[in-house]
Order: C-alpha cells, then sequence, then structure tokens
C-alpha cells in the first residue's frame, strides 16, 4: 500500500513517556500515518468513543488506567479497533494473556522501528481487504452476479458466461462446450437446459461418452432390440428416444468412433436413428449439448474427428475458463464448498486462515473447480476448529511447492529460506498444542531459540482460536 492508503487509518498513541510517545509519532508520521500522542487511558477512551481511531498503540503500564484496563475497554465498545501493546521484558506473560483479551500483538521495549512499523502494516492490509471485500460485495449486488444456476463466480469471464447462457438457452441451435477437466461443464450444460423454458421441465439427460466402450455407447444412446448383441437380452430404449423434447448433454464427445460420428451427424442433420439391430427409423426432438477438454479443430485436423460433424456441433461455442484464469472467484468458491460440506458433515466451519488463503491463490490448480471441492471436503472433514488452516488440508504440500517456487523477486537466499522454516516451527507448535517446551525439544533448538524466532517470525505465543 502507498502512503495515501496510509493516511485513512488514524492511530492514536498512549504513553505517559513524553519521548517514547513523541519517538513513535515521528516514525509513524513519516510512513504517512495520521497519528495522535495521549498520556493516559483516561484520554484515550474520550478519543476513541468519537469514532475516529482505527488502531491504538499503549504502553502496558499507565497511570491509573492500565493499558490491559485501556484495551478492554475498547474491545467492549468498539471490537473492530486494534489494539497493540507496548511492555518491557519482565512483563511478557500479562502481555500473552493480554492477546487472549483481544490484542493483535505487542512488542517490548526498547521499541525497534522496523516491527512497530511492520505490525501496524499488517493491520493497515488487513483492514483494506476487510474494506475492499465489502465494497465489492456492493458492488456485485448492483451489477454482478455471485451464482447462476449452481455456477460460483463474480469475474468478468463468469459474468459473460452467464449472459451467454441466458442468449442462448431458448434457441434449438447445438452448442459445443470447451474447458479444462473439473471447469463445470457439465454445470453449463444443465443452466442452459435449464433456462430454456420449452425444455425446463422436460428430461435432462447427461451421457459420459469417455466412459463406455463403442458397443456400449451406441446402446446407450439410440438403444437396442432384443438378441442384437451378446448380453442384449431385451429391448432397450435409448436416450435421444427417452429424452422426449428435453436436453441430451454428451460429455467427451472426442471419445466417438468414427462410425458413431456418422450416426451422430445424422441425428444432427435430420434428428432421426435406428436402435442397434433393428431398421426402423426413430426420431427425436431433444437438443442437443456437447463438451470436450480437447481441442476438436486440431482432432480435425489430424483425421482424427469429422470435419462435417465439428461445424455441425459447433453452431454456439461456450469456452470456459480455467480456475487459474479466474481466481477472484476462489473465495465465494471456498465460502460456498464450506457451506456444503459443514451441513453434510454436521460441522461448523467459518473459513479458511488467511495463510490458506494465500496458498490457494498462489496454487496454479490444475484440477480446476474439482480440484478446489475435493480439498475444501477433506479439510472440513479434518479440522478441529472453526477455521481450516493449512494442516486440516490433505496433502497440504502440494499447495506449499508451488508457494515455494515462487520467483525470488530479487531476495537473498537468507530471506528465501525463512517462509519453509516459519512454516516448520508453526506446524510444530500446533502438534504440541502450543507447548514451546516440547515444541523446541521436537525441533531441536533450547526454548531461548525457539522464542527469539517465534518473535521473529511474529508468531502468537498462544494457541490462536482463529486467523
Amino acid at each position: 500500500m502507498d502512503k495515501e492508503i496510509y493516511n485513512r487509518y488514524h492511530i492514536l498513541l498512549v504513553d505517559d513517556e513524553p519521548l517514547i510517545r513523541e519517538s513513535l509519532y515521528e516514525i509513524l508520521r513519516i510512513e504517512g500515518y495520521r497519528a495522535q500522542m495521549v498520556q493516559s487511558g483516561e484520554e484515550a477512551l474520550e478519543i476513541v468513543k468519537q469514532g475516529k481511531v482505527d488502531i491504538v498503540v499503549t504502553d502496558l503500564k499507565l497511570p491509573h488506567m492500565s493499558g490491559i484496563d485501556l484495551l478492554t475497554r475498547v474491545k467492549e465498545d468498539f471490537s473492530e479497533i486494534e489494539v497493540i501493546l507496548i511492555t518491557g521484558y519482565g512483563t511478557i506473560e500479562t502481555a500473552v494473556e493480554a492477546m487472549k483479551k483481544g490484542a493483535y500483538d505487542y512488542i517490548t521495549k526498547p521499541i525497534n522501528d522496523n516491527e512497530i512499523k511492520m505490525i501496524i502494516r499488517k493491520i493497515t492490509e488487513k483492514k483494506q481487504i476487510l474494506e475492499e471485500n465489502k465494497n465489492l460485495r456492493k458492488i456485485i449486488q448492483k451489477t454482478h452476479r455471485d451464482s447462476f444456476c449452481g455456477m460460483i463466480g463474480i469475474s468478468e469471464k463468469m459474468q459473460k458466461i452467464y449472459q451467454m447462457i441466458e442468449s442462448v438457452a431458448s434457441s434449438n441451435a447445438t452448442i459445443l462446450i470447451n474447458g479444462e477437466s473439473g471447469t463445470g461443464k457439465g454445470l453449463v450444460a444443465r443452466a442452459i437446459h435449464h433456462c430454456d423454458r420449452n425444455r425446463k421441465d422436460k428430461p435432462f439427460i447427461e451421457v459420459s461418452c469417455g466412459a463406455l466402450s463403442e458397443t456400449l455407447l451406441e446402446s446407450e444412446l439410440f438403444g437396442h432390440v432384443k438378441g442384437a448383441f451378446t448380453g442384449a437380452i431385451r429391448d432397450k430404449e435409448g436416450r435421444f428416444e427417452y429424452a422426449k423434447g428435453g436436453t441430451i448433454f454428451l460429455d467427451e464427445i472426442d471419445a466417438f468412433s468414427p462410425a458413431l460420428q456418422v450416426k451422430l451427424l445424422r441425428v444432427l442433420q435430420d434428428g432421426v436413428f435406428e436402435q442397434v439391430g433393428d431398421n426402423t427409423t426413430r426420431k427425436t426432438d431433444a437438443r442437443i449439448i456437447v463438451a470436450t477438454n480437447r481441442d476438436l479443430n486440431d482432432l480435425v485436423s489430424k483425421g482424427q474427428f469429422r470435419e462435417d460433424l465439428y461445424y455441425r456441433i459447433n453452431v454456439i461455442f461456450v469456452e470456459l475458463p480455467p480456475l487459474n484464469e479466474r481466481k477472484e472467484d476462489i473465495d465465494f468458491l471456498v465460502k460456498y464448498f464450506i457451506e456444503k460440506y459443514s451441513q453434510k458433515n454436521n460441522k461448523k466451519i467459518k473459513g479458511i486462515s488467511d495463510e490458506m488463503r494465500i496458498l490457494f491463490m498462489e496454487y496454479h490448480w490444475p484440477g480446476n473447480i474439482r480440484e478446489l471441492e475435493n480439498a475444501i471436503e477433506g479439510a472440513v472433514i479434518m479440522a478441529k476448529t472453526e477455521i481450516i488452516n493449512k494442516w486440516d488440508i490433505p496433502n497440504v504440500s502440494k499447495f506449499m511447492s508451488t508457494a515455494s517456487l515462487a520467483p525470488t523477486n530479487g531476495k537473498s537466499l537468507k530471506k528465501v529460506l525463512e517462509q519453509p522454516e516459519k512454516d516448520l516451527i508453526l506446524s510444530v507448535l500446533h502438534e504440541c498444542n502450543w507447548n514451546r517446551n516440547k515444541a523446541a525439544a521436537v525441533l531441536g533448538i533450547n526454548r531461548t531459540t525457539l522464542y527469539n524466532k517465534m518473535k521473529k517470525y511474529n508468531i502468537s505465543f498462544v494457541k490462536p482460536t482463529k486467523l
């Protein structure tokens, strides 16, 4: 964030020592923050009540009203205000107790300029994200839809998909849906059927063509008469006949053999077909939607797909973006899947940690929405708190490895290696239920070294109940 954004946040400095108070004021003023100084908790409360404070930085030891008392009063009536405590080394345990009461963090004397700036920067970034999300929701409510016929997404690409579905739904044109595996091609087909007022009350038939052999697929689509092939012990109605004015969705259309491609072309051209083993011509008025994750144009050039069939099915083309190209939708998808699987597993999960959100945003999602859904389902089952953390995600290492391969942006080797060290410390602390003696033993370091590293990486000294 730049200094113009910093200037939006009002920081109240509370300390009865003029030197510390004025030193902090100068540090924040240079950074671009709006700061105000007072020397007592009583004065601070009066200013807080005016509703113009975003962050309070207070000494733990104050005359009359202590920093703990000030924290308690602020959090009772103004929970959105973040409080940072200043403490001496001899009162660290008291500061830790204060964090249980809602303090954001604490710093020890002598005050390190970079440490206070880093903590306040984290708070302002958090507040900025919350404000942007709030504003984004308002915009969405006015101009965008965050969901449509079972599909989730606010991105411009998804908004165009929604609009296209509404435009083509009432036509009888054949539609070709292209997209990577897991992008939701079946959902788009269902949405088209649902938006067609003439067909929505008729059958929607989905056929996974790649899962069937040529003989079984032909029988599934067109039906067969008794004795048509080994195992055909009775007559069977085909999917085209059963659709009866509805929609038939052929997924993995590239799996069609040359012989079946000819028969599908005839259905598209004339609306007629014959059952396997029968010469009687039958009619169908089902609307046909096909889908594939392959480039049919490339298959045509290789002679693996009929060119005339390609043009017949490609009357209207819908291309679904991979999740990697619509990452602004991840938050909405995560929320939807958490609600879905929390209800299914009788759990109360509220969301994911900030760290997990960052990993999700950096990950490339080769399995797209299906992979995200599976990750959330597993995490909901594994989660022991209301917030999903990285240790709740099955096979979380794949997300971590993606992050570790990110560009160093000019960072030194020492800086690049700090994140894995922090991740390891957090993981061991979690396994040891935040018992620092046990965690130090597992890590093979002494308690003092662990304490210093936790302070260095801004790791909470108490087990977090939420992130």
